[in-house]
């Protein structure tokens, strides 16, 4: 447990770094990912090529979520298992998280198929997109079992202190779908049948990776047959927690339904491939500030388990101050550069025009960003399921949401794009609340463990 052991020892700048680095690289690669995608299906299939990949990604992500949360929520019970030494309970639940995201994955696959035509015109395939959405769609379905897994299975290498294997898993897929998009789209002239096989085989080269390495890896998490039998009380944690990471996403979906729809009534397929640049540019440009939060729940959750309450405050407040810093340089980027990025995805002129003004809006809060992650992060380190969820669910569905179907009954299109950052700033006020309530909660712990500490010493001498 050499690795893990660190995240309660080593100093919390230079372990905050060594874990926000690897994660923000890993994010980042899977971010140029997404903008190759979108460039190569922009510059070879066209602007509702886009369009069609703005519709079913929601989808595909929705499914692989459920590797996510089963993956954030045991790694939230490993972490704290590991930070008091009960080593097998680490071990049971990854077993059981292994079991669980693959059944359950493979049968939302299945529903997927089922419900295909109902579904992508739920998330807005209508028009000219619907057509290249269902083949995308079709041909990523089967890939999703294996996305899934590499999405748990990066949550539980990261937990266990192993952040550079992390970032690999979420660097392969990158790459393998960078060279087989040039392969099969440019070369091949598939088109967007191109796009979706390789992106199908990127997820698969993820999976397999994580599962190397887990066989034959270094990993210091040892499962066999033993653990893999379902134990009601470990899933019972495991979705405790994880169902924050999946009423994320799935509110993440709702957006999508309603955002999508919202575009085309307003905006017409050309106001989706606009969105669909704008989506792919925040995964990119936010990268840094995500790495941060994903190195921040490890070691808050290892220290909260070890009781160590001064190393979670000074983790708190480190994770705030790097991520703003960051946000803050992100933000001055976008507003400066912002048609050259455009031009980027796409030399349609008319989308590169509208396209500028609401990147600017949609970016106009990101300085806010960290505040937004870090409360909720905090309490899902912890095992506060409930508030984690709450406040996960502030942006999306409190306020982002209701105010995309408000506001374009007065301000149209325009209002769309400007419920983002409006929704940004409400929503990091309900977060540093709560960040500042969970700090002095810290303090009274710290507190309260200094004073037994010298009754203890005072009864000794």
């Amino acid at each position: 447990m050499k690795h893990s052991e660190r995240l309660g020892t080593a100093p919390i700048g230079s372990l905050l770094r060594a874990q926000a680095i690897p994660a923000a690289i890993g994010i980042l690669t899977l971010s140029i990912n997404g903008i190759i995608d979108n460039i190569f299906v922009g510059q070879y299939v066209g602007s509702v090529g886009i369009g069609a990949i703005t519709v079913v990604l929601p989808i595909t992500f929705l499914i692989a979520s459920i590797g996510m949360s089963i993956g954030v929520g045991g790694a939230s019970v490993i972490s704290r298992a590991l930070g008091s030494k009960d080593n097998e309970k680490a071990f049971l639940t990854f077993g059981n998280q292994i079991v669980l995201t693959i059944g359950l994955s493979i049968a939302f696959v299945v529903l997927g198929y089922v419900f295909q035509e109902n579904i992508l015109a739920l998330f807005g395939g209508k028009g000219n997109i619907l057509s290249l959405a269902t083949v995308y769609f079709n041909i990523l379905l089967p890939a999703i079992p294996f996305l899934a897994f590499a999405m748990m299975s990066n949550n539980v290498i990261r937990a266990e202190g192993k952040p550079r294997v992390a970032m690999t898993v979420m660097i392969i897929p990158a790459v393998v779908n960078i060279i087989l998009d040039f392969v099969f789209i440019v070369h091949l002239e598939w088109g967007m049948d191109g796009a979706a096989w390789a992106t199908m085989i990127s997820y698969m080269a993820s999976a397999l990776y994580a599962i190397g390495f887990f066989l034959f890896g270094k990993s210091s998490i040892k499962v066999g047959p033993e653990h893999l039998a379902l134990e009601g009380e470990i899933c019972k944690e495991i979705f405790s927690i994880g169902s924050v990471t999946l009423a994320r996403q799935g509110m993440v979906s709702v957006l999508a339904i309603v955002l999508n729809n919202a575009l085309f009534f307003y905006g017409g397929e050309e106001s989706l491939s606009i969105w669909g640049i704008i989506n792919r540019m925040m995964m990119f440009a936010n990268f840094p500030v995500f790495g941060v939060n994903q190195g921040f729940l490890p070691i808050a959750g290892y220290n909260y388990g070890a009781k160590k309450w001064d190393r979670v405050m000074e983790v708190i407040k480190k994770s705030i101050l790097y991520g703003t810093v960051i946000a803050i340089l992100i933000f001055a980027f976008i507003m400066i550069f912002t048609p050259e990025i455009i031009s980027i995805f796409i030399n349609e002129e008319i989308i590169i025009d509208k396209t500028s003004p609401a990147m600017r809006l949609v970016f106009l809060a990101t300085p806010t960003i960290t505040l937004q992650l870090i409360g909720a992060a905090y309490y899902q380190a912890i095992g506060r399921a409930r508030v984690a969820m709450l406040l996960t669910l502030t942006k999306q569905g409190i306020f982002l949401v209701p105010l995309i179907l408000i506001l374009p009954l007065w301000f149209g299109l325009y209002g769309i794009w400007i419920a983002f950052p409006i929704a940004d700033v409400l929503t990091a006020l309900v977060n540093f609340a709560a960040i500042r309530r969970g700090y002095g909660q810290l303090l009274g712990y710290h507190q309260s463990q200094k004073n037994a500490e010298q009754i203890e010493r005072h009864l000794v001498s």
